[in-house]
């Protein structure tokens, strides 16, 4: 909420923002789109690389006027962390802390984060959840000399944030979230009017890709259900020459014109009943896969293609039955982590955040191998022209074999 909070206090003193979330997020920048006003890409150096990142730093520089990139978990965690994100691209740190129940520790903390990396364009301190004015006076006069307090945002309970099992509510669940997001903005207090000195991002390698989806049709599932969609993904199709059709499992009765599907994750637990009623939508599904036409599933789009989903209050509700057996949604976390996998295609990178389990005679192709020692793969499964794992693939990190996925005049390697 503080970065949605500075992203439209910025735009409405008229300045063009825009807004990167750091890793593998698609919650967090559905509520930053709606803040900023313009699109939310993630940037991630291991799933996308270095290049890939420049370029999307770059062309966002070309437009704005000020850019944001909101961190992920604490400064210096992951593989991949915020600050080496930060210290590669020269990208002055704003550093948010909680200051509830909090005085002189709150200056510690900062020493601490400030120092840790003597390489890291350390800009201040924001503290979060304030109680008032002076609390905040407290909190800022233990900060070291050579480190600048930045503003606070008060704890308020009409600005807060709702979340569920993988993440805060979908942006289109929140009814009242433009009046928090402006009552966010209204509230921070400190904050300069002045933006930091600019930073130059150098121009990228050039990508180029050749057009192997040309005439390809694509259709994109994209509903409630269905959600959890990269940018930088439908972009890559795009640019590879397909045309992207998106539909609703919940609400239409049938597939559009396509010679390709994609099934991104999302939330169809949540919506057992509705999804298990559309027959015809189900029909139609079945009927692109004798048609020997490719689909692509992630997570939640492949638990819809098994023969049943159940909750984790144990209701269940028939899916597709495209895929034998039945997936199981747990109380408890399964699965989480960036993960590479070899496939026929080639090499992907992505990452896996699930609750869920599945029982299937299923064979896979492939598991994917995590990022960190110890970590359990998830399995590929292929039955036809059907690609289904766990993996939330981000396509950047091998357009190639994006596009052999979906093509359909290309047969998948065996």
């Amino acid at each position: 909420m503080v970065t949605a909070a500075l992203a439209r206090y910025h735009r409405d003193l008229g300045r063009r923002v825009r807004v990167f979330k750091t890793g593998p997020d698609y919650l967090d920048p559905m509520i930053l789109e709606q803040a900023s006003g313009a699109p939310v890409y993630q940037l991630d150096l291991w799933m996308g690389d270095e290049n890939h990142c420049r370029q999307l730093l770059y062309e966002a520089a070309k437009e704005a006027d000020l850019i944001l990139v909101e961190g992920v978990m604490g400064l210096f965690d992951g593989e991949y962390s915020s600050a080496d994100l930060a210290t590669l691209f020269g990208i002055p740190v704003l550093t948010v802390i909680d200051g509830s129940s909090m005085a002189q520790t709150f200056g510690a903390i900062a020493h601490g984060l400030a120092s840790f990396r003597q390489d890291l364009p350390f800009a201040g301190i924001f503290a979060n959840k304030v109680s008032g004015e002076r609390h905040y006076e407290m909190l800022a006069e233990n900060l070291p000399p050579d480190i600048s307090a930045s503003g606070w945002l008060a704890r308020h309970s009409r600005i807060k944030l709702s979340g569920r099992h993988l993440g805060l509510l979908q942006a289109a669940e929140i009814g009242d979230l433009d009046t928090r997001i402006t009552r966010a903005a209204a509230n921070l207090k400190g904050v300069s009017n002045n933006l930091p000195p600019g930073i130059a991002f150098t121009p990228p390698a050039e990508l180029t890709h050749t057009a192997q989806l040309e005439g390809v049709r694509i259709a994109v599932a994209r509903d409630m259900a269905f959600a959890f969609l990269y940018r930088a993904n439908l972009d890559l199709l795009r640019r590879l020459g397909a045309t992207l059709n998106f539909f609703s499992p919940l609400q239409d009765a049938g597939l559009p014109e396509t010679d390709a599907l994609y099934l991104p994750g999302g939330y169809p637990e949540l919506h057992l009943e509705q999804l298990g009623a559309n027959r015809s939508m189900k029909q139609a599904i079945l009927a692109h896969h004798t048609a020997a036409k490719p689909i692509v599933a992630e997570c939640g789009g492949m638990l819809y293609l098994f023969e049943s989903l159940t909750d984790s209050d144990g209701h269940s509700a028939s899916m597709v039955g495209l895929l034998p057996g039945k997936a199981n949604m747990q109380k408890s976390l399964s699965n989480l982590g960036m993960h590479g996998i070899e496939l026929p295609e080639g090499t992907v990178r992505g990452h896996t955040f699930h609750y869920s389990n599945l029982e299937s005679p299923l064979i896979p192709i492939a598991t994917s191998k995590g990022v960190r020692k110890g970590r359990r793969g998830e399995p590929f499964f292929r039955e036809g022209r059907v690609s289904a794992s766990y993996l939330h693939l981000y396509f950047p990190s091998n357009p190639m074999a994006a596009a052999q996925l979906f093509a359909p005049s290309i047969p998948p390697p065996v």
